[in-house]
């Protein structure tokens, strides 16, 4: 993804909190108005954040940052249920689209990334989906980590899925296998599917490509994402000052993800943002 440098807005134009000095832009189908606007549309099956809200109630967790949270699903579920909840995007668009829906009033949206969190205590930081494997670069990498740990209280908890590389999803990313066709309210049919287009080591970048039938526009999103090691995941982890409590794997998704349950270990000094 490439840099937007000198990036500051204005909140009272976008009604979001929005701080950052440079800020990674996002990939298209995250940010461009139209596909930000049909993305729940077209990933309409979201039962994986089921576990992630039974995870919060197990840990009892009260205040929750949702790192990465895109259209706003996960973090409207939570506070649905009564829970505090801050919401972190570096798309602009898809807050848009969190806005809208209802309940919204009641989550704090926050535009940009790690960097971008102003002090706060939280007893439970997610990052759902493959936000972990969208986190490319190292030092972004590392520097989301060390955010996180300053924005736990003592005792919180980190939690975050990642896919396991040894059994290379991507191998499934094709348009054979990803092509299908949506019918959006307002919108009307949608085409869409995915295909690889370059495997780098750890690195898989992809295509995203979509049709409208209503005025038959193409639109695509390319996207790359990192596929970790287990031990690279956890000593990164460890690095950072947290402790690794358990890694489990996904129950709705067998053998194929892990989630990683983090906490800041009691010895490590916290940094000033």
């Amino acid at each position: 993804m490439a840099l937007r440098e000198d990036t500051t807005w204005r909140a009272s134009e976008t009604r979001l909190e929005l701080s950052a000095i440079v800020v990674r832009v996002p990939d298209p189908i995250f940010e461009h108005a139209r596909l930000a606007a049909i993305y729940d549309a077209l990933d309409s099956d979201r039962s994986d954040l089921d576990v992630y809200v039974a995870i919060a109630e197990e840990l009892g967790a009260r205040r929750v940052l949702d790192v990465g949270c895109g259209t706003g699903t996960f973090a409207l579920l939570l506070a649905d249920r009564g829970l505090e909840v801050t919401g972190l995007d570096p798309a602009r668009g898809s807050l848009e689209v969190a806005r809208t829906k209802p309940g919204s009033e009641r989550v704090r949206w926050i535009c940009g990334d790690a960097k971008a969190l102003p002090a706060m205590q939280v007893d439970l930081a997610t990052m759902t989906g493959n936000v972990a494997q969208a986190i490319v670069d190292r030092s972004d990498w590392d520097e989301t980590l060390r955010r996180i740990y300053d924005a736990l209280r003592p005792g919180g908890h980190l939690v975050f899925e990642t896919r396991d590389p040894s059994r290379r999803a991507w191998r499934d990313w094709n348009r054979a296998a990803s092509y299908k066709i949506t019918e959006i309210e307002g919108v009307g049919a949608v085409e869409s599917w995915v295909e690889v287009i370059e495997v780098v080591g750890p690195l898989v970048t992809f295509r995203w490509t979509g049709v409208f039938a209503s005025d038959e526009q193409v639109m695509t999103s390319d996207s790359t994402l990192r596929f970790r090691e287990r031990d690279e995941i956890e000593t990164a982890l460890l690095a950072r000052g947290y402790a690794v409590k358990e890694v489990r794997g996904a129950p709705d998704r067998p053998a194929r993800e892990l989630v990683f349950f983090a906490q800041p270990s009691a010895s490590s000094p916290r940094t000033e943002n």
